[in-house]
């Protein structure tokens, strides 16, 4: 699902093709028989109910008054097919005839009102509504969405004041049925049934927090939201596994910043520190620039200081919408620059220190060397960029066949970016982010890299990108590929193979650059 013309990631029509790609995804997990498909139907339910209350009470009502009359008829009429097939659904079970047959009819009828949406409604929409106004309706979208009923009402009046009544009546009563039912504990799980059971272990155990949708939510409530990082401690806590992970010392500095200010700067020293100055690998947490910090990935910096017997430092940098771009990349690169002047009070080596990072930490680990080439600093001796972002567009096939991955989908990519890049649009093409655009000469600046991507990751298919072309261009890398696993899976170390895997291949890749030094 993609729309044929470009958009923000906050515009109304961006938000609503986000959605689609994620139910048309889920769609195709049960007609391909895989998954759980109870939960999927539960999850696409969620979803779609959502999707149309938002719909209905911010875009149908605006179609009549621009001329789009019939269009707001159709589109009404296909809603409340859906709404009515929902309703069957959930009352049915797997298996059973009428189940059965009421999915088939839901993929069909969703499918035409999605395709009608994008190739014909939406556009039509934009070009007489104006583009400026698509932000604004964006923002309601999501304001709507949080409202909405957890269950189809197809009874409700379909659109304006008396839906939102409607709505609340409505929705206390299914959040309490939810709960009781224990529905609610399945809807951040992913059902592909693609995930290898470690991994499934780990969303499972996450979606057993019952959170809120952390893209419907403002930044201050998702922010309050169970992270990965509680997910693998509850698998840990179930397993009879105790952390987290012993090293020689954790110590919180406090440093600038990249506006005259401060941020935290926390430095993880092995335990067998020898008696010489130690290397010093920069580990940049992720988080999409708006979410997490540094205690959300202190596993990750934990057992690369064990792995590496490498002092591990990584910057709680500021983080949008209350600092946006270039703010987090401003407060990487100072850190970068104070630790290589701070180095011997750390106990560590200047002359042999690397870069990393998860998630937009792969990001701004790849920016900042670049920053610093370009500026002709020494450079770090090594990189590693765990499921980097690349562009900010919605580039490759990972866009479409891990649209539902969890934790990250692609509609809470698109809400990351729309705080990260609030009033900034042009951020979106500056090399610090679009790294797919970089020039052969840039690309050939970057040190040795690691670039470290996974199955069910929206992120999968730029970064392999980010590899290729980094190979072409002369730049030393190497590629792993992890199946059967998530975004955010690096720092699991504890409980999923994979994770520990991959960081033997991100400490082997450091400590070879360390030697040569």
């Amino acid at each position: 699902m993609a729309l044929s013309y470009p958009t923000q990631p906050g515009d109304i029509d961006h938000l609503i093709a986000d959605d689609h790609a994620i139910v048309d995804r889920q769609f195709q997990h049960l007609e391909a028989g895989r998954g759980n498909r109870r939960v999927l139907v539960d999850q696409i339910s969620f979803e779609l109910a959502a999707h149309a209350f938002a719909e209905e009470v911010v875009l149908y009502p605006i179609w009549p008054e621009i001329g789009m009359t019939d269009e707001h008829d159709d589109a009404e009429h296909e809603h409340q097919q859906i709404k009515e097939l929902l309703v069957v659904l959930g009352k049915t079970e797997p298996g059973e005839p009428e189940f059965e047959e009421s999915l088939s009819t839901l993929i069909q009828v969703t499918r035409h009102h999605v395709d009608d949406e994008e190739n014909d409604e939406l556009p039509q929409f934009r070009a007489k509504a104006g583009a400026e106004r698509m932000a604004e309706l964006g923002q309601d979208f999501l304001t709507n969405k949080r409202e909405a009923p957890t269950r189809p009402h197809p009874h409700a009046p379909s659109e304006g004041f008396a839906e939102k009544v409607a709505g609340m009546l409505g929705k206390p009563l299914d959040m309490v049925r939810d709960m009781a039912s224990g529905r609610q504990k399945e809807l951040a799980t992913d059902a592909s049934g693609l995930l290898n059971p470690q991994a499934q272990a780990i969303v499972d155990a996450l979606s057993s927090f019952g959170p809120l949708p952390f893209e419907v939510l403002k930044p201050e409530q998702a922010r309050k939201q169970p992270g990965p990082d509680d997910a693998v401690k509850k698998v840990m806590a179930d397993r009879g596994i105790s952390g987290p992970e012993p090293v020689g010392s954790v110590q919180d500095l406090k440093i600038p910043d990249g506006a005259n200010g401060e941020q935290t700067l926390r430095v993880y020293t092995p335990s067998n520190a020898g008696d010489g100055p130690l290397p010093i690998v920069m580990w940049v947490h992720g988080g999409g620039w708006v979410l997490f910090d540094i205690d959300t990935y202190d596993a990750s910096c934990r057992g690369l200081c064990n792995k590496t017997n490498a002092i591990v430092v990584s910057p709680d940098y500021r983080r949008a919408p209350e600092a946006v771009f270039p703010a987090s990349h401003d407060d990487v690169l100072t850190a970068w620059t104070w630790v290589r002047e701070n180095a011997g009070q750390l106990g560590g080596d200047p002359d042999r220190m690397a870069i990393g990072g998860e998630s937009v930490g792969g990001t701004m680990a790849a920016a900042t060397s670049l920053q610093l080439a370009a500026n002709g600093q020494p450079t770090p001796v090594a990189q590693v960029c765990v499921y980097p972002l690349t562009t900010a567009e919605q580039f490759g096939e990972s866009m479409e066949d891990a649209a539902d991955g969890r934790p990250l989908n692609r509609a809470l990519l698109s809400w990351m970016a729309m705080h990260a890049f609030q009033g900034k649009p042009e951020a979106a093409t500056d090399p610090r982010i679009a790294l797919l655009d970089w020039t052969p000469a840039q690309r050939a600046s970057m040190p040795p890299t690691l670039v470290i991507t996974d199955e069910r990751d929206v992120l999968r298919s730029q970064g392999q990108q980010f590899a290729r072309d980094l190979e072409a261009a002369g730049a030393p890398t190497t590629h792993r590929y992890f199946a059967g696993v998530m975004h955010e899976f690096f720092g699991a170390a504890a409980v999923l193979d994979e994770a520990e895997q991959a960081q033997q291949d991100a400490a082997a890749h450091l400590t070879r650059a360390f030697s040569t030094r």
